[in-house]
């Protein structure tokens, strides 16, 4: 096989692995949507506790316990990484929230929003240069965020939360020296006390849906570990095969397979003024998409979704 056929079949496989986990990401309302009559945060604990457990069953069979034995040997180093653990436990149960009250629009809106997001906390934390096409994305951002205050009456707090969780997470995320595996592991570890401690209470005062008679249920939170993890895996075999605009690009189809779902499926309202919204956002993706791909030699990393 030569060089160029090579590269093309690594390409097409890391096209694959992109399709494969930004699908499933963005078909997780269709999931979680399954947890009718369990609290949002129930559902988050059990989902950092089955993620870890998977994740340890992962890295034994992959054999990176080197890796993780290596970051727990640090512990001056583990502050980032605990608030990497608390952004994304965050991020994820506004999500399971979003989803189990239908405010899915919201939350599509939000991961619309993390790009721009990233932008202007690198511009604000790392010094980062903006360039013009990118400020005038974040300013279309702000726009689109202050209709639907004005016009609504009310801050999308969904949409905000997601948007800065996520990418502040991005942001920390990227200054530790940790593959996205051995990385969500440590985060999941280091949240397992409180998730422990949080089931032995609901199990005490007769509050918990695991093992309570319903067996759906108890599958339901045992597989949310699960599912968490394989986009991830598929996520880590795409950004090794595919530069990071390509992967950039990629993104976009979660945060829209989110609105197709609250559309065609969850059956939202979708209010003009939120629509308005929308379109704005979409304009300062595609100005910001441009300005990405201009500027795609100086890219360097991307984090993962929810």
């Amino acid at each position: 096989m030569s060089l160029s056929e090579s590269t093309d079949k690594q390409a097409t496989q890391g096209v694959v692995f992109g399709l494969t986990a930004y699908v499933m990401w963005g078909c997780f309302p269709l999931f979680f949507a399954l947890f009718e009559g369990i609290p949002a945060w129930e559902v988050l604990i059990h989902r950092i506790l089955w993620s870890c457990v998977f994740l340890a069953g992962l890295i034994s069979v992959m054999r990176r316990w080197a890796v993780v034995r290596a970051a727990l040997a640090q512990p001056s180093r583990l502050g980032r990484v605990l608030a990497c653990a608390l952004l994304i436990g965050l991020n994820w149960g506004i999500y399971i929230y979003a989803v189990e009250t239908r405010h899915v629009f919201q939350a599509s809106l939000g991961y619309f929003l993390t790009p721009l997001v990233n932008v202007m906390l690198g511009m604000i934390v790392l010094k980062e240069r903006m360039e013009k096409l990118q400020g005038v994305a974040i300013g279309l951002a702000t726009v689109a965020i202050a209709i639907q205050l004005v016009l609504l009456g009310e801050l999308p707090w969904i949409t905000l939360t997601l948007a800065v969780s996520f990418g502040t997470y991005g942001l920390l995320r990227k200054q530790v020296p940790l593959d996205g595996l051995s990385g969500l592991f440590v985060e999941t570890l280091l949240l397992l006390p409180l998730g422990l401690l949080a089931v032995t209470w609901l199990s005490a005062v007769g509050g918990s849906h695991f093992l309570a008679g319903d067996n759906r249920a108890t599958l339901l939170l045992v597989a949310s570990g699960v599912i968490t993890a394989l986009p991830l895996m598929a996520f880590a075999g795409a950004t090794r095969r595919l530069r990071l605009a390509t992967v950039g690009f990629l993104m976009y189809i979660n945060p829209t397979l989110q609105f197709f779902i609250a559309l065609l499926v969850f059956r939202e309202p979708l209010a003009p003024t939120q629509l308005a919204s929308f379109v704005l956002i979409w304009v300062g993706l595609a100005l910001y998409s441009y300005s990405a791909w201009q500027s795609r030699p100086r890219e360097k990393s991307a984090p993962e979704s929810a």
